[in-house]
């Protein structure tokens, strides 16, 4: 029996699975990773863009870089990988668990339900005075940069920057899924950025059969059952289509 043959029995079989997902899976949309060749940080300096001290200095030209990936993100669609697993997670339930690194809410748009975004959401902002939590307006209705409707203070992004901590009890929550899974899949990521590199090798110790799929190695491959050298569309369909 061949890698790929256990990896689809074992994904017919696991009562409890948590998909772990990164900018690879949907690159494919058209929305751009962050290292890879032409990625966003060849063109642009993180600690000008993702940083709180970015954004103090000059909060305006970040607003701005976030409009710009804001309407990108809209005008884009789920791609195949991401109405799989949103198929996957109609078949198993409560079982399933999503954990994305993504801000795009393209898994949402998918029909997926039970979703956990470390990194937060690009479609929300929130004051950076009083913490409300607010929708952004489609693009052309988007003030820049935008006050809060509540106290009339500077909205920033809500997202995770660097150096920031995630939203309370997002990670706890990931990691009980992952520590409590039989099966665990690992899409579209460099394994790189903590804590949610972590995620895949949890599942693994704790038992789980661990599936990669990314067209590159990653610190992750050397644990995993099955390492699918390929982009997401193409790995996801060859394990649930």
């Amino acid at each position: 029996m061949g890698a790929l043959t256990r990896a689809k029995e074992a994904i017919e079989q696991a009562e409890r699975i948590a998909v772990l997902t990164g900018a690879g899976i949907s690159a494919p949309s058209g929305i751009p990773t962050f290292r890879d060749p032409g990625g966003l940080w060849e063109n642009f300096n993180i600690e000008d863009y993702a940083t709180p001290e970015g954004f103090a200095r000059n909060p305006e030209e970040v607003w701005r870089w976030y409009a710009w990936r804001y309407q990108k993100i809209r005008e884009a669609k789920p791609n195949r990988a991401h109405e799989l697993l949103a198929e996957l997670e109609r078949k198993k339930g409560d079982g399933f668990l999503l954990v994305t690194q993504n801000i795009d809410g393209l898994h949402q748009r998918a029909g997926s339900k039970r979703v956990i975004e470390l990194h937060g959401s690009i479609h929300r902002a929130r004051c950076t005075v009083c913490d409300y939590r607010t929708e952004l307006p489609p693009p052309e209705e988007l003030e820049i940069p935008p006050k809060c409707p509540k106290c009339g203070a500077l909205l920033r992004p809500d997202v995770v920057w660097f150096g920031e901590p995630l939203p309370p009890g997002a990670f706890e929550a990931a990691l009980a899924g992952f520590r409590s899974a039989d099966l665990a899949m690992v899409i579209g990521t460099s394994a790189l950025v903590e804590p949610a590199a972590s995620l895949g090798r949890y599942a693994k110790h704790a038992g789980a059969f661990l599936i990669e799929v990314n067209p590159e190695e990653t610190p992750l491959t050397p644990l995993a059952d099955l390492s699918l050298r390929m982009g997401a569309v193409e790995g996801l369909s060859a394990l649930l289509d």
